[in-house]
């Protein structure tokens, strides 16, 4: 292996294990921007040791080992030493052991304690959810600033913020419970979703999906819904990623081009996840959520979903939905989509008129999708040199790679239209 293999392994392995990574360093040193230090420090020592090492087989552990072993050392150096390195030497021999049964109701899982650590009250909520997105997505300050549409100074001011408030605070590493509990749900939620999201349309990079951010928000989805049963929205947003989850395997082609919602085969879509998201979405209308913001977004993945071809989509439906969904959550990315819908149900003239609507949204300045509606909505009515010029000032904006080959393919197809 070389050294250029060795960095990408690096690299992968660092994308799967930095979440669990960092929650299990915070569980033990109670304090997340120490342990994300700790973490980074395990880092550089894999970028100096591998390339001459090797992998080792289990790189997860070794990064976790290595980690510890620079916790031991600062703790040394710490005022408190010896409480600490007590507490510190108790969970060392504590993990040699086996795990006591936890108590009933109980959620023995470090990512989901870091979840709700970050999403504690002390911070804002844009806080909570650019840290969380941080630790547990792994990633980088202009990812989330392009998955919020704000500048990157500003997320980095708030990961930094957030960081020494919880440290000032004191916060426990733990799920809490009763009233705080659902306090801190709606920016739990809102997390676990932007993370699925970065993972099922790469904000950056090479790849249209990143499958393992995908399956971590599953996993902490159906954990919190395993916690609170009776709560709506919970079912609702599980609901949507089991549904959206179902196409990942049509969303690319064999070179992994991404391919569009209404060219994929349906036969690839995933039943098992299909019928997982239809049966969360009918746990969240029968518990009276059915009006909820994930739940409406899980009705409007549903009507995509119950489609067997692309001609039979509901999109009188979904426009309606979508409607809702801009009353119940004002927002220039859901008018964007309500645009795309009411294009596809009543003509581009008509969706069109609304995307020329968003021209001066601050918020979608930046934004990709806006010109690629517009030229998507400008080749179907024959203004095809317009519609050019739309899919190749989208291009520009996307730093996905494989999203900007499409857009320059699709400018390129309106240019040939256009003679």
């Amino acid at each position: 292996m070389t050294a250029s293999d060795t960095h990408h392994a690096i690299d992968a392995v660092w994308r799967i294990e930095s979440a669990r990574l960092v929650a299990g360093l915070t569980r033990i040193v109670r304090d997340v921007g120490i342990a994300e230090e700790l973490a980074q420090d395990a880092l550089v020592a894999a970028l100096e040791q591998w390339p001459e090492s090797g992998v080792p087989d289990k790189p997860g552990a070794w990064l976790m080992a290595t980690a510890k072993h620079r916790a031991i050392d600062l703790i040394r150096r710490n005022e408190t030493y010896a409480r600490k390195l007590a507490l510190l030497g108790h969970e060392l021999e504590t993990e040699r052991q086996e795990p006591p049964l936890p108590d009933e109701g109980a959620i023995e899982d470090d990512l989901l304690r870091l979840v709700f650590t970050a999403c504690h009250p002390a911070l804002s909520t844009e806080g909570r959810v650019a840290l969380t997105l941080r630790l547990l997505g792994g990633l980088k300050t202009d990812e989330i600033a392009r998955a919020f549409l704000v500048p990157e100074p500003t997320v980095a001011q708030r990961i930094v913020r957030a960081k020494r408030t919880l440290a000032k605070a004191e916060v426990p590493f733990e799920v809490p419970e009763g009233d705080q509990l659902a306090e801190r749900l709606p920016a739990v939620l809102e997390v676990v979703y932007l993370i699925f999201n970065e993972g099922y349309s790469a904000t950056a990079g090479d790849d249209l999906m990143r499958p393992a951010l995908c399956e971590e928000a599953l996993r902490l989805g159906r954990i919190l819904a395993g916690l609170m049963p009776k709560e709506p929205e919970v079912h609702g947003l599980v609901g949507l990623m089991e549904i959206q989850a179902s196409r990942s395997a049509a969303r690319t082609g064999p070179s992994g081009e991404p391919v569009l919602l209404l060219d994929q085969d349906r036969s690839r879509w995933d039943r098992l996840l299909i019928h997982r998201g239809l049966a969360a979405l009918e746990r969240a209308e029968q518990l009276g959520g059915a009006f909820g913001p994930y739940a409406l977004q899980a009705a409007i993945a549903a009507c995509h979903a119950r489609a067997r071809t692309a001609q039979e989509t509901d999109w009188e439906r979904i426009a309606a939905l979508y409607a809702v969904l801009a009353r119940r959550v004002p927002s220039p990315v859901v008018e964007l989509n309500r645009a795309v819908a009411v294009g596809m149900a009543h003509g581009p003239a008509a969706g069109l008129e609304l995307a020329d609507a968003l021209a001066a949204e601050p918020l979608l300045k930046g934004y990709h999708l806006l010109p690629s509606v517009r030229g998507d909505f400008l080749d179907r009515l024959g203004r095809h040199e317009e519609a050019r010029a739309e899919f190749e000032r989208a291009a520009t904006l996307t730093r996905n790679e494989r999203e900007r080959a499409l857009l320059l393919e699709r400018a390129a197809a309106s240019g040939r239209r256009t003679g």
